[in-house]
């Protein structure tokens, strides 16, 4: 009878083939012997109708009494049900944080990972995602296996990133640089975003429990900056004094639009002549961040949207210098037009948050300010959107004759305005009325 100790595993003969030498007082616990001259102990067992081993380790790392000990708890562990072998296998093939990432963006370059409003990710989206993803969570992250990732490895992701871990400044082409600070913002939405593909990897099978769920993480602070109505009449003088210079004219004007329509810049940018629906007085957005989107705008938009149409093949109403596409660079020259001014600070995000407080100003309520801005659509935002009511664009020419005026430099009183307000509804009744011709005549006497 054959019992495995250090004499019996030291004598052991190499051969021309690999072979085992059991321990006869444990059945299933054995010695395999290379012919490398290598041993190595293991356990073997039957599971799911197979037969498997298990290798506990080599000789020498472990002793034969060692290796009995360990032996013992695992055919224990398989009688209870447990496959050790299989588990192993598993675990070796178990995939790192940066093939999910991978897996993710392939799934969502398909269309399959779902966003806002359960529709699939946009296209500009997903290029934030994937830089995110470069340049923050592989670099953290990447080389762990996602089943091993707890929420401490969480929480000091989202401590590295604020730190500025990830920051770099990287050549990525002839003309372009990567430039990566880090901070508490980007560490809040690089988080939030590696909480979304855990999700999907829960989905997948791939884990049971989200590690990035409940991880505390900075606010985002609240962007109050608005503009006062002098601050408008100097942003007016910039905008005509910068429109002197031809290099920045479409800029200027994508500038002014924002201001008059509270519109995202994205969407000022990709706007085409076949969205501007001046009949119903609105602009109606085939892709924006809410999908389709349908705004109303007010005359003074439509005026100026009607300067601009200089190019009947133009597609865009913003023509950037290559033909047949958008502006390109606004955020650039958008700068160049305000340096050196007070209005330094101004982004076109500014605009449209300026543009809600106006509206606020002039007493109109949250379901308005909220459908003139396109925001995400509750049940009397959706009512309103669903079909464009004289209400709304009313609403619309109010605000941005208001906001036209300032830019032109005029002083307003607001019981005066009112007044004037409430003969430009009078007119945009009579429009949508049957009598448009009367009503063309006052529009355009409260024009002039």
């Amino acid at each position: 009878m054959t019992r495995l100790t250090k004499r019996v595993v030291d004598a052991a003969e190499v051969r021309d083939a690999d072979y085992f030498i059991w321990d006869d007082e444990f059945p299933g616990f054995g010695l395999r012997m290379f012919r490398s001259g290598k041993r190595s102990y293991l356990v073997q067992y039957r599971a799911a109708g197979r037969t498997r081993r298990y290798t506990i380790g080599p000789h020498g790392v472990w002793t034969p009494e060692t290796a009995r000990r360990e032996a013992r708890m695992l055919l224990g562990r398989i009688a209870q049900g447990e496959n050790p072998s299989e588990e192993r296998r598993l675990d070796h093939r178990a995939i790192t944080v940066k093939e999910l990432c991978e897996q993710y963006l392939e799934d969502a370059d398909k269309g399959l990972i779902l966003g806002k409003a359960c529709r699939p990710k946009k296209m500009s989206t997903l290029t934030i995602d994937k830089s995110r993803i470069r340049r923050h969570i592989v670099p953290l992250l990447g080389t762990r296996r996602v089943k091993d990732v707890a929420s401490s490895d969480v929480s000091r992701f989202v401590r590295d990133v604020t730190a500025g871990k990830t920051k770099a400044n990287v050549k990525t082409k002839a003309r372009g640089r990567a430039i990566v600070r880090g901070g508490a913002g980007t560490a809040a939405r690089a988080v939030g975003l590696l909480g979304g593909i855990f999700t999907y990897a829960i989905e997948q099978g791939i884990i049971e429990k989200n590690p990035a769920h409940g991880i505390r993480k900075q606010a985002d602070r609240v962007k109050d900056r608005r503009l006062t109505e002098q601050e408008y009449r100097v942003l007016g003088a910039i905008l005509r004094k910068a429109s002197k210079n031809d290099a920045f004219g479409t800029s200027v004007a994508v500038g002014r639009f924002l201001a008059l329509t509270g519109c995202r810049r994205s969407e000022a940018l990709s706007l085409k002549w076949n969205e501007v629906d001046v009949e119903n007085s609105c602009l109606r957005f085939e892709d924006s961040k809410e999908g389709t989107s349908v705004r109303p705008v007010g005359l003074s938009v439509l005026d100026m949207t009607d300067g601009l149409r200089m190019d009947e093949a133009s597609a865009f109403v913003f023509q950037g210098t290559v033909e047949g596409k958008p502006l390109v660079g606004f955020p650039k020259y958008w700068k160049k037009v305000l340096k050196g001014t007070t209005l330094e600070d101004i982004t076109p995000h500014v605009l449209r948050h300026s543009f809600a407080s106006i509206a606020n100003d002039l007493g109109f309520t949250e379901a308005t300010v909220a459908a003139l801005l396109g925001h995400s659509r509750g049940t009397v935002t959706s009512r309103y959107i669903h079909t464009i009511d004289t209400a709304l664009i009313m609403a619309a020419d109010t605000i941005a004759g208001y906001i036209n005026g300032l830019l032109d430099g005029m002083e307003f009183k607001r019981t005066s305005y009112a007044l004037d307000r409430a003969a430009r509804q009078d007119a945009l009744s009579r429009l949508f009325s049957e009598d448009v011709a009367d009503a063309d005549a006052d529009v355009e006497a409260l024009a002039a």
